[in-house]
Order: structure tokens, then sequence, then C-alpha cells
């Protein structure tokens, strides 16, 4: 925010200076004192830093879709902390915001959440597709012949990644290197998915959004409540040399 208001408070006092320095070219009337930008119900520093407050947190609790609120409890809940006696700790209030926030995050991707769950239960009928207890769904399209690994190896694969709507959003084979993982720096789908591969196997993996990006997704590629697709091939385990 800094960067952006500071420069234009500069601006703004330019500009105020660049007119002072013109030269008249008709004499004017004296003009009224600006009017303060405080609003008026603002009557000391301590209206203004509590309003100020209020304005900072409800933008942040606006952006992350809250748009109800009893303003009267939130002033108390201030209130009741400065002064020492707040209805409950913060650890409880911490986990009654936790709470609704991932309640607000989860409507905002309902939709992908349940284009999913419908995906998911059409899928589990189709003939070769198998599903753990987890909610993975899988099928073989080469069962190798190697070790499986484990949670703490490490392993080098080659993998598509897609969302339901056939959009790849990676791939090892796109880039024309395999790529090499720890087995716990992966999504949990990911993770028990190459447990149940033995060497020189291609999966097919059908991951649901709790075992993938959860209800926050991966930036701009993958939506909140994504159920993703993956082709893997486990080229090998790699031992420590």
């Amino acid at each position: 925010m800094k960067k952006v208001l500071i420069p234009a408070l500069l601006i703004v006092m330019m500009n105020a200076s660049a007119q002072t320095t013109k030269p008249a070219t008709a004499k004017k009337p004296a003009t009224k004192p600006a009017a303060s930008p405080t609003p008026a119900v603002l009557k000391n520093q301590v209206d203004s830093l509590s309003y100020a407050i209020g304005v900072l947190d409800g933008t942040f609790f606006k952006t992350q879709g809250m748009s109800t609120v009893n303003g009267q409890m939130l002033g108390k809940g201030f209130t009741d902390v400065i002064n020492g006696k707040p209805l409950c700790s913060p650890e409880v209030a911490n986990e009654i915001v936790r709470r609704e926030m991932q309640r607000l995050s989860q409507a905002k991707v309902q939709p992908n959440i349940d284009q999913g769950k419908k995906f998911l239960d059409e899928n589990r009928k189709k003939p070769g597709v198998k599903e753990t207890a987890s909610g993975l769904q899988y099928e073989v399209i080469t069962m190798g012949t190697g070790p499986k690994p484990v949670e703490t190896d490490k392993v080098r694969v080659h993998y598509d990644g897609f969302l339901l709507n056939g959009r790849k959003v990676d791939s090892s084979r796109d880039r024309g290197e395999p790529y090499n993982t720890l087995m716990t720096d992966v999504i949990r789908g990911w993770t028990e998915g190459l447990e149940l591969m033995p060497v020189g196997s291609r999966f097919k993996f059908y991951i649901p959004y709790t075992l993938g990006y959860g209800l926050q997704g991966s930036g701009e590629t993958i939506p909140g409540g994504s159920t993703l697709v993956f082709d893997i091939e486990l080229i090998s385990i790699i031992t420590n040399q």
C-alpha cells in the first residue's frame, strides 16, 4: 500500500506547489481553506484510529468473502480485550474465525467440488478403474516389475497433469526432462499413488481435491477444489550416493 499511496501523495503535493508558482493572470478572490479529508464524525485521534482499524479489518475480511457482521459485538470484543475482560481466549477466537474463513473458501469453490464429485462417482464405475480407501482413483496403463517406493524415497518420474476440462496444468514430458522429487514433497494423491507403482509402471490417477491442492488451489493454474488427472510414469527410485 505504501508504494501506491506515497507517490500519489507526492504527486498531489507537487501539483499544488506548481499551481502556487504560476504567475497570476487575474486577481482572484481569496479561497477558503481546504476542507480536512477527515470525516466530521471523527472528532479526535482516538476516533480516527478506531475508525481506521475498522476500515483495515473490514477491508481484509470483505476480500475474503465476508458480508455480514454484528458491529456492536465487534466493538465489544475489541473493548473487552483492551479492558482485559474478553469472553473468550485468542485461541478460541482464532478457531472461530478459521472455521468461518474455511466455510467461505469452500463456498467460493463449491462448483469445482461438485463437478469433481460427479466425475469421480461416474469414473469409479468404468472398467479398470480402482479406488483406495482415501478416494484416490487409478488405472494401470503399464505395470512395471521393479520395486515400489516408500514415503521416505526420492523418485524420478515423467508426468502430465490435467484439470477435468482437459486443460494441461503441468508436464515434465513437455519440458523434455524427468522430474526428481522426494515422496514427501508432493501432494498426498501423488505420494499414495506412487507407493502403488513398481518401477517401470505407468498409471493414470484421478485425484480428488482433498488429496490435491485443497480449497486453496495452486496459483492461477489450479483453482481451489479441483479434481486432477495425472498420467505418471515411475522411471526409478533415486538412491543416495
